[in-house]
C-alpha cells in the first residue's frame, strides 16, 4: 500500500479520516479498521463495478458481503435506486450493526449515503470514491440524497461516513469528460478562498489532464483539506459551508433544465461559476478582468463557459427560486470580490441578476 496522506474531518464523536493514496481501495487493514459488524453491502454502478467490485469483495473474506449494481448516471439518482438498496438490505436480513460501502462516483455516494442514513434510522457508511469529482467534493461532508424532477438533491439527509478512501489509481479508468468535470470542483476551492492554489491550478492543468499522479494527489489533498475545515466549522450548512455552493445555484438550474445527466454536474457548475462571476461584476463586486480569468481557466480545461442556449433566462430564474438555499423566499448567492474572495450575498439587485441572465441566454 502506498498511502500518501491522511486528513481528518473533525466532528467530535463523528470525526473520520480521509485516506488519499495509490493502491489503497482494497487494503484489508484499512477496510477492517472501519467496517462495523459482519455484514457488508457494496453499492456500485454498471460503469464502475466491472473494474473494481470483485477485487473489493475479495479483500473482505471475513465478512458476509452482498452487492447492488445500479444503472450509472445522474438520471438514475432517485428514490427507485434507494428502494433497490433497501430491498437487498431487507432480503439479506441486514440489521443495524452492518456497513454499507459506496463504490463509485458522486451519484453512487449520494444514493448509498441516503439509503444508509435512512435504513433502520441510520447504519454505518463507508465511501470509496472512484471519480475526481467525488474524491474532492461529494464524498466528504456527509451530504446525501437524491434528485426530484423539480429540483436537484431536494430529498436527502446529513449522514457522515466512517471514512473516505480516495485511491488515485481508480482515476486511470475515468473517461476524460468525467475527469474534466471533476476539475471544476477542484477549481472551485481556489476561487472560494485560495488564490495561490488557483494559480497553481492554472499552471498544472495539462499535468492534471494527463493523469499525473503527484499533481492529482496534490489537487485532491488541497481540496479535501479545505472541505474538511469548512465542514468541521459548519456541518449543516448554516453559514460558511454555503460558500462551497459557488456556481451551484446556477449550475443546478442548468442540470434540472437539461435533464439529469445530459450535462455532467461539473460541466453545469463550470458554466454556473462563470455566471456567478458575471453576476458579481454586474452587481459591482468585482471587475471584468476577474470574470475573464474565471472563464479562461474553465476554457483551458475544456469545460463550458456558457449555459445551454436552449434554456431561457426566465427558466433559469424559476429553477433558481426552488434552490435549497432559498430561505423565506429569499435567495442567497455565492459571489466573488476577486479570485479567492467568495462571499454570501442575499441583498443583491434582482434587476441586475435578471440582466446577467438575459445577457447569458440571449
Amino acid at each position: 500500500m502506498a498511502l500518501t496522506t491522511t486528513l481528518n474531518v473533525e466532528l467530535g464523536e463523528r470525526s473520520y479520516p480521509i485516506y488519499i493514496g495509490q493502491n489503497i481501495a482494497n487494503d484489508p487493514t484499512l477496510l477492517n479498521r472501519h467496517i462495523n459488524g459482519k455484514k457488508v453491502l457494496v453499492v456500485s454502478d454498471d460503469n464502475v463495478a466491472p473494474h473494481y467490485l470483485n477485487q473489493l469483495i475479495e479483500s473482505l473474506p471475513d465478512y458476509e458481503c452482498r452487492s447492488v449494481v445500479l444503472p450509472a448516471g445522474e438520471a438514475h439518482k432517485n428514490l427507485d435506486a434507494v428502494s433497490t438498496i433497501y430491498d437487498e438490505l431487507m432480503q439479506s436480513r441486514f440489521d443495524r450493526n452492518c456497513t454499507v460501502i459506496a463504490l463509485g462516483g458522486g451519484v453512487i455516494g449520494d444514493i448509498t449515503g441516503f439509503a444508509a442514513a435512512s435504513y433502520q434510522r441510520g447504519v454505518a457508511f463507508l465511501q470509496i470514491p472512484t471519480t475526481l469529482l467525488s474524491q474532492v467534493d461529494s464524498s466528504v461532508g456527509g451530504k446525501t440524497g437524491v434528485n426530484h424532477p423539480l429540483g436537484k438533491n431536494m430529498i436527502g439527509a446529513f449522514h457522515q461516513p466512517v471514512c473516505v478512501i480516495a485511491d488515485m489509481d481508480s482515476l486511470d479508468s475515468l473517461p476524460q469528460r468525467e475527469l474534466k468535470a471533476g476539475l471544476a470542483e477542484v477549481i472551485k476551492y481556489g476561487l472560494i478562498d485560495d488564490h495561490p492554489f488557483f494559480q497553481w491550478l492554472e499552471q498544472n492543468i495539462p499535468a492534471l489532464l494527463a493523469l499525473d499522479k503527484p499533481a492529482l494527489g496534490k489537487a485532491v489533498e488541497k481540496s479535501c483539506q479545505r472541505k474538511a475545515l469548512i465542514v468541521a466549522a459548519d456541518e449543516r450548512e448554516s453559514g460558511q459551508r454555503a460558500l462551497l455552493n459557488l456556481g451551484h445555484t446556477f449550475g443546478h438550474a442548468i442540470e434540472t433544465s437539461q435533464g439529469y445527466g445530459n450535462w455532467l454536474h461539473g460541466e453545469a457548475i463550470a458554466a454556473g461559476m462563470c455566471l456567478a462571476a458575471s453576476c458579481s461584476a454586474d452587481q459591482g463586486y468585482c471587475d471584468a478582468a476577474t470574470v475573464e480569468v474565471v472563464r479562461h481557466i474553465f476554457a483551458k480545461v475544456g469545460l463550458p463557459v456558457e449555459p445551454p442556449q436552449q434554456m431561457s433566462a426566465e427558466q433559469c430564474l424559476e429553477l433558481m427560486s426552488r434552490d435549497k438555499k432559498v430561505r423565506d423566499n429569499n435567495l442567497t448567492l455565492v459571489l466573488l470580490r476577486g479570485i479567492g474572495q467568495a462571499f454570501l450575498c442575499n441583498d443583491f439587485d434582482q434587476q441586475k441578476l435578471k440582466n446577467t441572465l438575459d445577457s447569458a441566454f440571449n
